[in-house]
């Protein structure tokens, strides 16, 4: 007979890459974990994953067995939650990733907020610019900009009409111009961000069905969004920002928006989860919730900024 703890920690082990790994994230020993693969192994009469001292990957019968566990368990997670109904008290822990800018300075209250309103809910929150992988990090959702057409997970809207910015502080401004047009960009201290050790330096505009993208320059570099943020609001440059990042900034004055006739390249703002069938009542909930504020939040820029097809 087939434990539901085996099959958990197979598709956990599949996702981490190790029984180590797995193991800890369990709360459990190494050879725990490999017990409870042994024991799915022999139940089943294949050989999920091949070992070595250095390396543990699925064979080809637990690549082909994997995405079965996986279903078996989201619909016993979503009968359970039928039986129960959604209106009980959220509880469980809720492990979400998200952007570190605008992890920070947008969703921490809210999700703080959130919290406090389910008492019995744990929160989870990693903050980093990396891509979350939603299917092999230990995640249940994430936030995330941008849209990845074809990608095998679901994505619900947060912020459809998110865009991109260019914004300076007025002290920045006054030391060194304003510039009037994209060509001008390359003669001013920007702040590009690094992404996975790669410098961003080549800024995307939407020109006429068609992307215009613009090399930039800057000696202060960083692979946290925030900084590159800070940066501008200390007067070091122009930065190139989601909307929701900075709104706050140019309503009080911080930051001023900059050729607002070159409105830049949208960035829609969604909450990612691996499949429809892991929302649970928390992740609707909470989807429910940050819609709400996002979408206030993305209305506040300007009209003409938010054209469809610009």
């Amino acid at each position: 007979m087939i434990r539901l703890d085996d099959l958990h920690l197979f598709v956990r082990t599949a996702a981490l890459g190790s029984f180590s790994n797995a193991a800890r994230e369990a709360d459990l020993l190494p050879g725990q974990v490999s017990a409870a693969i042994q024991r799915l192994e022999k139940a089943l009469d294949i050989r999920l994953f091949a070992r070595s001292t250095r390396s543990l990957r699925l064979t080809a019968e637990g690549e082909q067995y994997l995405p079965c566990a996986t279903d078996v368990l989201a619909m016993l997670a979503e009968g359970q939650e039928r039986l129960h109904g959604e209106q009980r008290a959220l509880q469980g822990t809720l492990k979400i990733a998200a952007p570190s800018d605008l992890g920070r300075n947008v969703l921490l209250p809210l999700l703080t907020a959130f919290r406090e309103s389910h008492p019995k809910l744990v929160l989870k929150l990693s903050l980093s610019d990396q891509v979350t992988d939603v299917f092999r990090d230990p995640v249940d959702i994430a936030i995330r900009y941008g849209v990845n057409e074809g990608a095998p997970y679901v994505a619900l809207p947060l912020a459809p009409d998110n865009r991109r910015v260019l914004v300076a502080s007025p002290d920045y401004l006054a030391r060194h111009g304003r510039p009037a047009t994209l060509d001008d960009l390359p003669a001013h201290q920007c702040l590009p961000y690094v992404l996975g050790g790669r410098v961003h330096d080549r800024w995307s505009f939407p020109a006429a069905g068609t992307r215009r993208q613009i090399t930039v320059k800057g000696s202060l570099l960083c692979d946290d969004a925030e900084i590159a943020r800070r940066w501008a609001l200390d007067g070091r440059g122009i930065a190139y920002k989601s909307w929701l990042d900075v709104c706050d900034d140019v309503a009080q004055g911080r930051l001023e928006l900059l050729l607002p006739d070159d409105p830049g390249e949208p960035v829609p703002l969604n909450l990612v989860c691996p499949h429809r069938r892991q929302f649970s009542p928390a992740v609707r909930y909470l989807h429910a919730a940050l819609r709400e504020h996002l979408s206030a939040m993305s209305a506040r820029m300007p009209a003409h900024l938010r054209q469809p097809g610009v």
